[in-house]
Parts: C-alpha cells; structure tokens; sequence
C-alpha cells in the first residue's frame, strides 16, 4: 500500500509519461526508485530549510554582530563554512566508497551537524560576547566537516538510487519548497524586531532558529536512514592519502572533467556578487532595506519560484543551466552598477534592492542546480565518488581565494568587487556553454 502511495506520488512530482524510466541505476534500484526519490526529496528540503535558518552569510553574521563579536570572527564565517565542508572530501572519499552502503554516512553526519547547532545555543545563552562568538566559530568549523561527509556521501547514493533523467528536478524541486517555508521564517524576522525591546528577545530567536534548524536535520537524518539502496562496489581501498594524490591526477588524466572543474570555479562569481550586492546597497541606501528579513525573503522567493524550473531544465542541458546562471547573475550584477553610478537614490527605495537580490538569487540557485546536475550526469558509478571528492576539494581551496576581494573592496570599493565579478560571470557563461552535453 505504502509502496504503491509512493509511486503515485512520484508520478505526479515527475511529470512525465514514462515515469519508470531507470537510466545508468542498478537493476535491483529501479522498482525502488519512487520511495528513495520521496525520502531523498524530505531530507533535501529539510537540510535546505535548515540552511536558510542558520546561513552564515545572513542569520549567523546578524546573530555574531547582535552579541558585540569582534570582527575577525565574523568575518570567518562564510569561508570557514563553505571551504571546511569541501576541501577534506578527497580525503575521505576512499573512506565512504570502501562501504557498500553510503548513506549511514549521509545521517552520521547530519546527526553531527544537529548536534554542532544545538551546542551553540548554550553558548549564545550562557556564554559573554566574545567567548560565545569563539565557541560558536569553532562548532561552525565542526559542522563543516560533517557537512563535506554529507556531501560526498549524497551524490553517491543519488547517482546509485535515482535516475539520470530525475536528479535535477529532485533538486530543483527540494530547492522550491525550502524556499516556500523559507518565505515564513523571513515573515517571523521581517515583525520580531518590531517586537524586541532589548537584545534578550534577539537573543532568543537566534536560539530558537538554532534548535529549529538542529531538528530538521534529525528528522532530515529519520528520513534519509530509510533510503533503499543497492550495495555499491567497494573496491579500490589503500591509503587516504596516496588515494588522494592519485584522485587529483584526474584533473590531468580527464578533459572533461577538468573543464567541468574550471567551469564551476567560474560560477563562484554567481555565489559572491550576493553579499556584494548587499553591501553596495546598505552603503547607497539606508541600512534596513538590505536587512536580514528581507534578504531572507528574496532568498525564499527565488529559490521557490526558479527552483523547480532550473532543475526540469538541468535534466535536458545541464550545461546550458550553468551558462544562463552566469549570465543572469552578470546583467542584475551589471544592473546594480549602473544604479550606483546613474541613479543611486534607486537603491534606497525597497522595490529595487529586493529585485536585485531576488534575481542574483535565481542566479545562483540555477548556478548550484545546474553544477550538481552535471557532475552526477558526467561520473559514471565507479567514478561519482573520486569526481565529487576532487572537484569539492579544488573548490575549497580556491573558496579560501575570495578573501582576496576584501582587500580589493578596501582599496577599490564594493563597485570595483562587483566589476571583477560581473567580467568573471561573463567568462563563466561563455564558457559552461563549450562544455560537453553529458544528459
């Protein structure tokens, strides 16, 4: 009965007339494929959910600047967010494929993450200013590194359980509905402050969006445990760190993937121009148009109206995904530039600020839909693993790079970041669209 619910639910969530198909899955997945679609499609949306509660370049920096952390914390936090969960993946690659089942990984380390959460909030509770921001800095770090386990993990039990023609949309749509919850937390911030008399009540949101966030990735954890997945091979153990060195000549063994990897160091730009955008328009206008409950809500409306649509898309051209990502964020970058310089009393208004971010988010959200799509389409099931490890890792390395643009934003300005960023948005579009049809 439960399995027969399943799959009508997945035929009607795919759309499609030959909602059996199975494409480069194991035989033995193929009859499973609507439930693990389902439980991968809850886990997603709730680990998506529980992202926007804790994003570190939004809810986390509001909650470290609110407790009077020094800036060099603050400044930690998207660097050591998105390099700590990337760059140890090509070490622990061999670690996860010498197991024929991945996905206890995937919920050890969602349990891993829940738990980091939660002990920051007797940190922010308990703890003065500064040593709660120390505390929480180093928890980041730790949820980081189980957050990389996660991600290695994932694309693996993905690319074993769903079909080729059905990942993108899995993502797209899990992206669609977080934003549509998202939508209602941006609702609670945009009114609590109006509510607040003091940092106490501050304080006490930031808890609760903790221990909101922590919950989602148990029940995301609940979920995910009851994926059924086909035991994958498990050869090929030795050494983590020769393993590592011997996966990193892939980028020299591989064309392909080598330009995949270049590609997607090139969209980092579609990730960067939004915080950059913020600033320019916080600095130009006043302070609250660009606050948290409004960036939260172009976040959520970006992600629940393009989600679904970057992801039916990523399944026909994925590449083609990446190229339009990159070009759209380029002309909302190049637009934003040209109210700075032309007509910077745009920027105070609300209307103009909330679409700017509003499209820089589709943007990126069509950047991380289309890349992931790619890279699962373009491995195979002996190499998904090593190719997710590599590209993540390089990734992380060159991540550390972008603190380059602060000292570019201190000696040149914002506008100067946002230029560089705009011309490397336009190379990235360029391109992701000589990359190899890989649907």
């Amino acid at each position: 009965m439960l399995k027969r619910k399943a799959q009508d639910i997945y035929s009607l969530l795919v759309e499609d007339e030959d909602a059996r198909v199975c494409r480069d899955i194991p035989d033995d997945a193929c009859d499973e494929q609507p439930q693990a679609f389902l439980r991968q499609l809850l886990a997603q949306t709730f680990t998506k959910i529980g992202d926007a509660l804790t994003s570190s370049r939004l809810v986390l920096a509001w909650m470290l600047a609110s407790i009077g952390s020094p800036a060099i914390l603050i400044s930690l936090l998207v660097p050591l967010r998105e390099s700590l969960s990337l760059v140890p993946q090509l070490l622990i690659a061999r670690w996860v494929r010498e197991h024929a089942l991945r996905k206890w990984f995937w919920v050890a380390g969602s349990l891993a993450q829940a738990a980091a959460l939660l002990a920051m909030i007797p940190a922010l509770v308990l703890l003065p200013g500064e040593t709660a921001s120390l505390l929480i800095v180093i928890l980041l770090a730790l949820f980081s590194l189980a957050r990389g386990v996660c991600s290695v993990a994932a694309k693996d039990v993905l690319g074993k359980t769903i079909s080729k023609s059905r990942r993108g949309r899995l993502t797209g749509l899990a992206a669609s509905i977080a934003g549509f919850v998202t939508l209602g937390v941006a609702a609670l911030l945009w009114f609590a402050p109006d509510r607040a008399g003091d940092s106490g009540p501050d304080i006490a949101l930031f808890a609760l969006l903790l221990a909101g966030a922590a919950g989602l990735w148990l029940a995301a954890a609940a979920v995910y445990a009851g994926i059924p997945e086909v035991p994958g091979a498990t050869e090929g153990g030795g050494n983590a760190i020769a393993d590592a060195l011997k996966s990193l000549s892939l980028l020299f063994r591989d064309r392909e993937f080598l330009r995949f990897v270049l590609a997607r160091m090139l969209l980092v730009a579609t990730a960067f121009a939004i915080p950059y955008l913020v600033v320019l328009i916080q600095r130009t206008g006043e302070g609250d148009i660009g606050g948290l409950a409004g960036l939260l809500l172009a976040e959520g409306a970006a992600g629940l109206l393009s989600g679904a649509f970057w992801g039916r898309w990523s399944d026909r051209a994925s590449h083609h995904v990446m190229a339009a990502a990159a070009a759209l964020s380029a002309a909302v970058t190049a637009a934003a530039l040209a109210s700075y310089f032309l007509a910077p009393q745009l920027l105070s208004q609300l209307l103009v600020p909330a679409l700017l971010v509003f499209v820089a988010a589709v943007a990126h959200q069509g950047a991380r839909v289309g890349r992931k799509t790619y890279l699962v389409d373009l491995a195979t099931a002996d190499t998904r693993s090593s190719y997710t490890a590599v590209s993540n890792t390089v990734l992380g390395i060159f991540l550390l790079s972008g603190s380059g643009l602060g000292v570019v934003d201190a000696m040149y300005g914002t506008q100067a970041v946002l230029m560089l960023l705009l011309a490397v948005s336009l190379l990235a579009s360029v391109f992701c669209l000589t990359l190899k049809r890989v649907d």
